[in-house]
């Protein structure tokens, strides 16, 4: 039980902050629903994972460039930009750009919970990997990042929603996408500095959202894109 807490309590936590802190609550269903949608996308990244895996194979360092960003980093990134681009945006609950971090942390954390159960209750096993040790790992590396990744790509898909400004719509699939491609490339204990790095970018981001919030009496319906 301790070790099943210790691979989701981190999600919930992180998760908690960012909707707790936003002045004008989405919906309960929302954020469910789009954290689910966040479990179903592992499958695709799996397999798109794998495919990525086998394009490049001469040489160690293109070997570790094609893990770190033409694997998990460019697949993963894209899938949940597309449930931004395609499902969450359309909604009507979606009308101010702070909800573009609150989504974009809640669907990056989706996928994070899912893939680290994996990690935790079945790769670690394989890998011959104490899963108690591999919970505590991630908990500190591999979910903040995917957590802080989601920030960052919510904060500019906000800022195209309500701009229609194609610079964020890049801006929100670009940044995250080499965030996560640095964190997988830099080995033990270097990939914690991009972890670091999310962490410092993403509340300087996050607190520009607040203050432009504590301006607003009321949440405003303005016409997104």
């Amino acid at each position: 039980m301790s070790t099943l807490l210790i691979t989701i309590v981190p999600s919930i936590l992180i998760l908690g902050f960012f909707v707790l802190s936003d002045k004008f609550k989405e919906p309960k269903l929302t954020i469910l629903t789009v954290f689910f949608l966040g479990f179903l996308i592992c499958l695709p990244a799996g397999i798109l994972n794998t495919f990525s895996d086998t394009l490049i194979n001469d040489g160690e360092l293109s070997k570790r460039l094609a893990h770190s960003f033409l694997g998990p980093a460019w697949a993963e990134e894209l899938l949940k930009f597309l449930i931004l681009y395609l499902i969450v945006v359309r909604r009507n609950e979606f009308n101010e750009p702070m909800d573009g971090i609150v989504y974009g942390v809640t669907v990056s954390l989706g996928f994070a919970t899912y893939e680290n159960y994996d990690y935790v209750f079945r790769l670690a096993e394989t890998w011959n990997i104490n899963p108690t040790d591999m919970a505590i790992w991630r908990s500190y590396s591999a979910v903040p990042m995917h957590g802080l990744n989601g920030c960052l790509m919510g904060f500019y898909f906000g800022k195209y929603a309500f701009t229609n400004n194609k610079k964020f719509l890049v801006l929100s699939l670009l940044v995250p996408f080499l965030m996560h491609g640095f964190y997988n490339f830099f080995t033990y204990p270097y990939h914690f500095t991009v972890v670091a790095i999310l962490l410092i970018y993403s509340l300087i981001l996050h607190a520009d959202l607040k203050k432009l919030q504590k301006s607003k009496k009321k949440e405003n319906e303005i016409k997104k894109i």
